[in-house]
């Protein structure tokens, strides 16, 4: 089968497609055509040597959707149109780009009688999943609350306002640029703030008591600020590290950190393990209202499988506004 391997660290060039063998199941897989996958900031930090050095061939990706080829153990049907991520792609397993992956059970949802297209699907697993775990389990949001959003243009910030909108929750979401602003309103932000790297100030206009919950998608480099917008017992997780690596220097939990407020990270790589299983998520649904027009889509853009390279270049310019997938 195809797919692209990194056989060292570097820019998209480093991408290359070869011809390499389709993965067995064992007795927790299942084996899955890809039909489309999204793309993630993980692949490229994976590519770009920021995830370890690449000590043997490595195929990226950590999402994908596609059809059942092979379930050893019959839970699903040959055919049966379903969704991955995580569990272990592109990192303890090969990714997801390819003609054909191998993934654990237990990290595929079922998405049947869903009449979207591929690369509408493709949109929806890595950035919705995230957003249900941070704000469902991290958070712990409830209907009415005020949620901020830093890095909302983003395709997971995209993917957890639609979903905060859905969840019955007032959003303030923050972009770099004004031209992003009417994208954001469109979604359903409530408010939309233009960041220029300190935004307490203007949220606390719009929230004078602060707000409920915030995502940090950006990190460790607005945290900070972040934090400041804040009521006393509310909370702030971080999902993103769109603004560089994840380490905060000489933070001052008394000086940095406002009374009572609760600071976590959340990790995809979470989904689909004993702590967060996916029997329960929201991805059916949320295919079938996006389905149904009752959620705005995030999708950007598609590109072809020889167009991985390009992709990828596109998503490092920050100039997509929404999730570029690319359909086999």
């Amino acid at each position: 089968m195809k797919a692209y391997v990194i056989e060292q660290a570097g820019g998209p060039e480093v991408l290359q497609m070869r011809e390499i063998a389709s993965p067995e199941p064992a007795a927790d897989e299942v084996r899955i055509r890809v039909r489309a996958f999204g793309l993630n900031r993980a692949e490229a930090y994976l590519r770009a040597g920021k995830m370890g050095p690449i000590t043997a061939p490595r195929v990226p990706g950590i999402e994908a959707v596609g059809e059942i080829v092979d379930d050893p153990a019959g839970v699903f049907r040959t055919g049966q149109r379903v969704a991955t991520a995580m569990g272990g792609m592109q990192f303890t397993r090969g990714g997801s780009y390819a003609e054909q992956i191998t993934v654990l059970r237990s990290n595929v949802i079922a998405l049947d009688n869903i009449s979207l297209t591929w690369e509408e699907l493709a949109a929806l697993p890595e950035a919705y999943l995230t957003a249900w775990g941070a704000l469902e389990k991290s958070l712990a949001v409830e209907r009415g609350q005020t949620l901020l959003i830093r890095g909302a243009t983003s395709s997971v910030g995209l993917a957890a306002l639609t979903y905060a909108k859905a969840l019955g929750l007032n959003v303030i979401a923050t972009t770099r640029s004004q031209t992003n602003a009417g994208r954001l309103r469109e979604a359903g932000a409530d408010k939309v703030v233009v960041d220029s790297g300190e935004i307490a100030a203007d949220v606390r206009q719009l929230a004078p008591e602060g707000v409920d919950a915030a995502l940090e998608v950006v990190g460790a480099t607005t945290l900070r600020d972040t934090v400041k917008t804040l009521r006393p017992f509310g909370a702030v997780s971080v999902i993103g590290l769109l603004g560089g690596p994840p380490a905060l220097e000489s933070f001052h939990l008394m000086q940095d950190l406002p009374a009572a407020v609760r600071l976590n990270f959340f990790p995809s790589g979470l989904l689909g393990t004993a702590a967060l299983p996916l029997s329960d998520s929201p991805l059916p649904w949320i295919a079938q209202d996006l389905a149904k027009g009752l959620i705005p889509s995030t999708h950007a853009r598609t590109f072809d499988f020889d167009e991985v390279r390009q992709a990828h270049s596109l998503m490092e310019s920050n100039r997509a506004l929404g999730k570029l997938v690319v359909r086999l």
